[in-house]
């Protein structure tokens, strides 16, 4: 669909609704626009040393560093990252420059006749080689802990350690990356397919160096987004924001699926190491772990995905003597950024399969062996923060084993697997024809919320309600909508607390000349902090709802007392509460092809209570089928600093028939500073799937995993070592 639209400020307020219709990026068509398309670069690591740009035809344009009126540097964390690149490139596909004029196909002549001359700089590609060139490749490095693990080592009757890696990961989010810049002669506004948009307008406030009120920003119908949405549209919008201003006209940029895939930000790959002190009951009694993630080539929110990690990595287990440390590593590939979870899947996955590979080392069920350490109420985490919230873990679990009749399902998987095997001594492998059978559990919770004072000391939300003479009630937040369902929440939010319908209640896609800082839609926070402060807000307006035709409430973030941290040394309350979760995943394992099937799988949550059940079972089946699609099948590789798998020809994700329908049951658990005691779920559910999966695997063939996503190639290494360790003995 595609509709001309004249003047950009006057005739376009709503642009999620030309001819009544959702119109996202691509469909947007201004008087006058043009296009543009993006020079990259080949190489992973090198100075460049001159650019050739033949003669441009007429109505065609350059745009580069020196288009760049303020600082070319994208806002973020760091600030490291350039717009456009300067004397170095540091990965393949870092932007250059823009073409930009009317016709697409010109532009691609264009692009691929320019020259660059580069001089070739040794690239680092790994974490291991990154970690071995010390301080100079490392953007952040932090340790936490508390007890004495030291003592714990010294008197430990046993010591188990071992490494888990994960891998990068793709958001395939439906649409892909787009935005549009226009200029008026005074102001800067960019359309766009986003999360986050005043993270986006402080980016170009600093790019263009203006003041404020001369930067628009107004998200856009956006078609999925999974965190890869909230750090990488800041970098296109100055793209589009400095084209648009150079030639005065409304600009398109748009990516096609490979761009998307080559060059927009993925999941930190990690290698967390686990090192347990065991004491003579077989009981953890101290727990060391090394947490390295591959940043790519610039910072951007790799530190706080770093926290994140850090503060999931002891995952629902009271250990009182720890000591946690990490890294982010600097390497000549694509940066890694925001993605669903923001470093908790790597934690996560390393300290279930930890746990799941000690119960086996000590003959114990792994299940019985993580219940025995779980976290209670009133128990201490890894950061020093008191469990505040009622845990209600054990009866989870064990709703989520009666479910999926996990203890007969694992008892007799054992014992088939055994038959099959027993007459094979000298492999893993059952006979062909015969399948080996698996079931595994992942326990596991997820932090609501920005991390430590980060809602308190950099969000600060505010929120307004308005209040229109015909009686509806128009919600302003900053809050987008991409699929996950808050433009129903958060209207039903205020709607029950007025006691009006939910059809009088509006809530347009934000734009920020006519929305508060609500604080980005990222980190399960837009329902419990952002709901909590209509609620707030609604209640204010219903005490003055007969008072005026029109009237307006606000609510702004207060921090619950309770809630003490330290930022410097973290310490403390990392978060307000956690959501909870018990994940069940019974598999299939071909001994000939070593596919792996997934035969069932069964959820039990603590997410608080539903605001509205049905968009919360939608949110974790997704979340569920997306960390499957972690675990056993998305393989992205970097073969000599690019992104192998750059198409949804090479890169698989999870269709409809690749996995069982999902069973998920609620547990209520009221939180008192969530609106009608909801809390955060979109995270939650992706966090438990991979390793619940990787368990199932693991008992199947009964040899230790310890990296995702487990394909049959995985599958073939494991099992060809294990076979090579028993021929040399």
């Amino acid at each position: 669909m595609r509709e001309t639209i004249g003047n950009p400020v006057d005739r376009f307020d709503a642009p999620d609704k030309i001819g009544g219709r959702a119109a996202y990026a691509a469909d947007l068509v201004f008087e006058s626009m043009l296009h543009a398309r993006t020079l990259r670069s080949v190489c992973p690591h090198a100075k460049i040393l001159s650019i050739h740009v033949p003669e441009l035809p007429r109505g065609y344009f350059v745009v580069d560093r020196r288009d760049v009126p303020g600082k070319n540097r994208v806002k973020m964390i760091a600030d490291d990252q350039p717009f456009f690149a300067e004397e170095l490139v540091r990965y393949i596909g870092e932007p250059i420059l823009l073409i930009v004029g009317p016709d697409g196909g010109e532009i691609d002549r264009i692009l691929s006749s320019i020259r660059v001359q580069y001089e070739i700089l040794k690239p680092v590609l790994g974490i291991e080689e990154a970690d071995s060139l010390g301080a100079e490749h490392r953007f952040v490095e932090y340790a936490i802990g508390k007890g004495r693990p030291e003592k714990a080592f010294a008197e430990a009757s046993r010591v188990f350690e071992a490494e888990y890696r994960t891998g990068l990961q793709e958001h395939v989010y439906l649409e892909t990356q787009g935005v549009v810049g226009t200029f008026d002669g005074d102001r800067v506004t960019v359309y766009g397919s986003l999360q986050c948009p005043y993270y986006v307008k402080s980016a170009l406030v600093q790019g263009l160096g203006w003041s404020e009120d001369r930067v628009r920003v107004v998200q856009t119908t956006t078609g999925g987004a999974f965190g890869g949405k909230e750090d990488y549209p800041s970098i296109i919008a100055g793209h589009a924001a400095f084209a648009a201003l150079k030639t005065g006209r409304p600009v398109r940029l748009v990516f096609d699926r490979h761009e998307d895939m080559r060059c927009t930000t993925k999941r930190h790959p990690s290698l967390i190491r686990i090192r347990t002190a065991l004491d003579g009951r077989g009981t953890v009694s101290g727990v060391e772990v090394d947490i390295r993630l591959d940043g790519g080539a610039y910072e951007g929110l790799s530190s706080v995905v770093l926290q994140r990690a850090m503060f999931h990595c002891t995952g629902v287990y009271r250990f009182d003597d720890v000591r946690v440390g990490g890294q982010v590593l600097r390497t000549n590939t694509v940066p890694t950024g925001a993605f669903r979870g923001f470093g908790s899947p790597q934690a996560v996955f390393a300290i279930e399969m930890h746990m799941h590979s000690l119960a086996e080392l000590l003959g114990e069920d792994p299940v019985d062996f993580k219940l025995k350490h779980l976290l209670r109420t009133g128990d201490s985490t890894v950061t020093g923060g008191t469990l505040r919230e009622r845990v209600r873990m054990p009866e989870m679990v064990e709703r989520a084993l009666d479910m999926s009749g996990f203890r007969k399902k694992a008892q007799d998987f054992r014992r088939g697997n055994t038959d099959l095997t027993s007459d094979e001594a000298a492999t893993a492998f059952a006979p062909a024809g015969r399948k080996l059978r698996g079931v595994g559990v992942s326990l596991f919770n997820h932090g609501c919320a920005f991390t430590g004072s980060g809602e308190r000391d950099k969000i600060k939300a505010k929120v307004m309600l308005r209040k229109r003479a015909d009686g509806t009630v128009e919600i302003l937040t900053a809050s987008a909508e991409f699929g996950q369902g808050p433009s129903t929440t958060l209207r039903k939010i205020v709607a029950r607390t007025l006691g009006i319908p939910v059809s009088v209640v509006m809530c347009e896609n934000p734009d920020t000349d006519r929305v508060p800082d609500s604080g980005p839609t990222v980190a399960s926070r837009t329902v419990m902090i952002v709901g909590k402060l209509l609620e707030r807000a609604a209640r204010d307006l219903k005490a003055k709802w007969d008072s005026a035709p029109e009237v307006e409430t606000r609510s702004e973030y207060e921090q619950p007392e309770y809630v003490q941290w330290d930022q410097e040394a973290f310490r403390g309350n990392a978060y307000p509460v956690y959501s909870w979760g018990a994940n069940v995943v019974e598999v299939e394992v071909d001994p000939l092809t070593l596919e792996t099937a997934v035969r069932g799988v069964w959820g039990v949550y603590d997410a608080g209570r539903a605001i509205d059940e049905r968009i919360l079972h939608g949110q974790l089946a997704g979340g569920v089928v997306q960390g499957l699609g972690y675990g056993a099948m998305e393989v992205m590789e970097n073969g000599g600093g690019e992104v192998l798998q750059a198409s949804l020809s090479d890169y698989m994700i999870p269709t409809s028939l690749d996995f069982p329908a999902v069973e998920c049951a609620l547990v209520e658990n009221p939180f008192e500073h969530g609106p009608f005691g909801a809390k955060g779920a979109g995270e939650l559910a992706f966090v438990g799937a991979a390793p619940a999966l990787a368990a199932a695997v693991q008992s199947a063939i009964g040899l230790p995993l310890r990296r995702i996503p487990v394909t049959p190639e995985h599958l073939e290494e494991v099992t060809r070592g294990a076979s090579s360790s028993r021929a040399q003995r």
